[in-house]
């Protein structure tokens, strides 16, 4: 079983800046598929962006792409979601996701498609 540990969330003015982390154990980190998904209050939980575990590819939510940026340090067992540029409307609790894929270059965009989740870190940016 896999272990997923976010953080980094916190309170950021509009403009700004966050590197949310997650710290991942239990089984070989470079074969897991990984995910940023976010939930806001009353809406359902979002794709943010994903990458295989090659790091070769990367997709992204229309709503952020150009301003975040995920990548993944498997010495450390660690994936990284750098936001840039935060909006209100960013405001969520972002959820780390992975899936395993030892046998396939893939990445995932869908909540059903991953295995394994962390417990979320809350962002909010205030106007």
């Amino acid at each position: 079983q896999l272990q997923l540990v976010e953080s980094g969330g916190g309170l950021v003015q509009a403009g700004g800046s966050l590197r949310l982390s997650c710290a991942a154990s239990g089984r070989t980190f470079s074969m897991y598929a990984m995910g940023w998904f976010r939930q806001a209050p009353g809406k359902e939980r979002e794709f943010v962006t994903a990458i295989d575990w090659s790091g070769g590819s990367r997709d992204y939510a229309d709503s952020v792409k150009g301003r975040f940026t995920i990548s993944r340090t498997d010495a450390k067992n660690t994936v990284y979601l750098q936001m840039n540029s935060l909006k209100p409307e960013d405001t969520a609790v972002y959820y780390c996701a992975a899936t395993y894929t030892p046998n396939s270059i893939n990445y995932y965009t869908t909540t059903d498609e991953y295995d394994y989740w962390g417990q979320g870190t809350q962002v909010t940016v205030s106007s």
